[in-house]
Order: structure tokens, then C-alpha cells, then sequence
């Protein structure tokens, strides 16, 4: 690994223009692929690559993240007039407002960081034509989902195939996505590249295992402690860890939800009416994580659906084993087949309460799962993806 920033510096040669990356995100709303691309922009930054950042519009709680947005951190442009509120039509405002952007900046490679930007890069290839340049697409979430009702699958399954014509290159973020890409996106294997989710730093990796360590060491109050992170959306499927919460808990058991969404109201009204009130907290977006992460005995995710959730790799990272539904094609990859975790079936309550009542029993090592995390690090896929992107510039 050491020696992979020198081979892909020689990908670009002496006196040669750097590479020129167009990243585009709508805000800085909380959100994993969001994060991730910001990561990846900045390591680029770092590497000397001209990449640019052009962002929707700049509102969004992960701007706490990056306090010296200008002129000294992490710079960008912004599509459009601010004055106009463009949150409820935020992908027509960037397919609108984008291709002018492109034409002005000029970048070697468009890099659409997940699936919820995909409709966008299609629609650059649909406006620009043979000008628009090569499209990386990061494949972010699990594509068979069966979450969606029945009549709507097959418009999907069509949708997928476009993208699949359309996209340059389709960037799975753990091997098992490679099969699943080729097979729904009916994309050849020379256009398919996996390169693992950088959702951590490696500096992160330090501080989130002294931050657990730490909390390890000191004493503790009496129960368990469980852990839920993500958007309080639909997709994350709270209200099934609600049950399954309300199905196992003791008495000095407790439960905190990390995230913030319009799923809230409704949450607060099923732990009162499950009568969980003082024993599950919903602080909303908190960042970062680390104080969390150390307090808890497991994470746990309820999705119906995911890609390779960043929030795994922080707990593993943190030393904390998971409990997951299988939302994810990669899951069983990412938590070492059972290594450094439990998998239930999608949508069973039972199932993920009899897991998170069972999970202290796993034979779990700290430092394997440490080292696990360590596959998820920007520093790691920054030059990854710079050799894809400079092999399909000059391509």
C-alpha cells in the first residue's frame, strides 16, 4: 500500500496538466454519499488534481464540518442564484443549471458520487452530448430493491440498464457489488471497478479507537447500550428497531437514534406509544461521532436497503460490533462473515431483537475489526480512483 501514491503519480506525466475532476452534490445536508465525496474532493485537493467542488446550494448541518469553507478550506461554486429556493427541486435546478458549469470549467472526468445523482449524469449525457466528458458513477446503494412495490420494478430495472449505457464507469464500493452491477446494469466487466467506500480517514481510525478505549477503561452505569446513525427516512426502517427495541429491552437497557428527517415526528410518537420514553434518545444530527460510538455496546441498522454504510465501518473502527439487517449485498463482506457482527432478514423484528440480545455473546476481536476498517480509508481510495479516472481521460 505504501507504494501505491508513486505508481499512480507516474500515471500523469512531468509538465502535464494536472487532472481536472468536476464533483457535484446538491448540499451540505447530512448524508454518506455526500460526506464521502467531500473526502475524496479534499484528498484530491491534496494530491495536487484540479478538482472542483459546484454544489447546489449551501445550506446543510455537515458545513460544521468543514469551518473554513472559504478561502483557505474546502472551496467551491454554487449553481445558480441563492436568492431562489431551489431544496424542492433540487435535481431539476442542477440538471438546469449544470451543463453551464461543465462548459465553463472544463473537466477531464464528471464524478457523480451515488445513485441519487445518477438521474443528473444522465441527464448531462442526454444535454451535452459527444462534449460531455467521461462520467464515473459511485454505485451507492444495493440496486435489487426489493423494497420498492411490485409494479414499479420492471421501470426500475429499466432505469438501471440506462444508466448502465450511459455511465462511463460504475464504481462498486465492495467486491460482492461487482456481480450484482454487471447482472441489473447489464454493464460489461471492463467498465465495472470496485474500490472500497471511503467513509474514514485514517487519522479517524485513531481517534474513534482512543475515544472507545478510553470509555472501556472508565466505569460504567448498569444496562446495555445500543446504537442506531443514519437519516430518519424510510429507507433506514426505524420504527422496525423501535419494535424490536421495545421486544428485548430491560430496564437499564437504552437506545440512541443519531440523525435528523422527516421521519421524526412519527418516531417520537411510536416510543411513546411503546412506552420507551427515557429509554431512547433522538438528539438529531451529531457529529462527530466518537463520544457515541465509545458509549455503546453494538450498533445496530434496520435498513430495508444500503450500498456499504459508512456508519459500519465507523463502528468498526470504533471496536463495535454490529447488528444488521442483510440490507446490502455487501454486508456479509463487510462484517467479516459474521466476524464482527450478526445478520437478520430484512423487516423482522423478532429476528433483529433476538440478534441484539445476543450480541455480547459474539466471539469478537477489537483489533481485526480495526483492522477491517482500515479498508474503508480515503487514503486508500483517493489514488484508486484517481488511476481510473486519469486511465479513462486519456482513453
Amino acid at each position: 500500500m505504501n507504494a501505491l501514491p508513486a505508481q499512480i503519480s507516474r500515471l500523469t506525466p512531468a509538465g502535464a496538466q494536472p487532472l481536472r475532476i468536476l464533483t457535484f452534490l446538491h448540499s451540505f445536508e447530512p448524508g454518506g454519499v455526500e460526506r464521502v465525496a467531500l473526502r475524496l474532493h479534499e484528498a484530491w485537493r491534496a494530491e495536487g488534481l484540479d478538482a472542483r467542488l459546484v454544489m447546489g446550494r449551501t445550506t446543510g448541518a455537515m458545513k460544521r464540518e468543514w469551518p473554513n469553507l472559504k478561502p483557505d478550506g474546502l472551496e467551491f461554486d454554487v449553481l445558480g442564484s441563492e436568492r431562489i429556493p431551489s431544496a424542492a427541486w433540487e435535481t431539476l435546478w442542477m440538471i438546469f443549471h449544470l451543463p453551464r458549469e461543465i462548459r465553463r470549467i472544463r473537466p477531464d472526468v464528471l464524478f457523480c458520487a451515488g445513485n441519487s445523482y445518477t438521474i443528473v449524469a444522465v441527464a448531462m449525457r442526454l444535454l451535452l452530448g459527444k462534449s460531455c466528458p467521461p462520467i464515473v458513477a459511485k454505485i451507492s446503494n444495493d440496486l435489487t430493491r426489493q423494497d420498492l412495490p411490485a409494479p414499479a420494478r420492471p421501470f426500475y430495472r429499466a432505469w438501471l440498464r440506462i444508466q448502465g449505457r450511459m455511465l462511463d464507469r460504475l464504481v462498486g464500493m465492495a467486491p460482492p457489488m461487482r456481480a450484482e452491477i454487471a447482472a441489473l446494469m447489464g454493464a460489461q466487466d471492463a467498465r465495472i471497478a470496485v474500490i472500497d467506500d471511503p467513509s474514514l480517514a485514517e487519522a479517524d481510525i485513531l481517534r474513534m479507537a482512543a475515544a472507545r478505549d478510553a470509555a472501556q477503561a472508565a466505569p460504567r452505569a448498569p444496562g446495555r447500550r445500543f446504537l442506531a446513525i443514519g437519516r430518519l427516512a424510510a429507507q433506514k426502517n426505524f420504527p422496525l428497531l423501535l419494535d424490536a427495541f421495545a421486544g428485548m429491552a430491560g430496564p437499564d437497557d437504552r437506545l440512541a437514534i443519531i440523525g435528523e428527517g422527516s421521519a421524526r415526528r412519527a418516531l417520537e410518537t411510536q416510543v411513546a406509544r411503546l412506552g420507551l420514553s427515557g429509554k431512547v434518545r433522538l438528539p438529531g444530527h451529531v457529529s462527530p461521532l466518537d463520544a457515541e460510538l465509545a458509549a455503546a455496546d453494538a450498533l445496530v441498522l434496520s435498513s430495508d436497503y444500503e450500498g456499504v454504510p459508512a456508519v459500519v465501518a465507523e463502528a468498526l473502527a470504533a471496536g463495535l460490533p454490529v447488528v444488521s439487517t442483510r440490507c446490502s449485498v455487501s454486508m456479509d463482506d463487510m462484517l467479516g462473515s459474521g466476524r464482527f457482527g450478526v445478520l437478520v432478514p430484512v423487516g423482522d423484528a423478532a429476528a433483529l431483537a433476538q440478534a441484539m440480545e445476543g450480541i455480547a455473546l459474539l466471539d469478537f476481536d477489537v483489533s481485526a475489526a480495526r483492522d477491517q476498517a482500515r479498508r474503508f480509508t480515503v487514503e486508500i481510495a483517493s489514488h484508486r480512483y484517481r488511476a481510473l479516472m486519469e486511465g479513462l481521460a486519456r482513453a
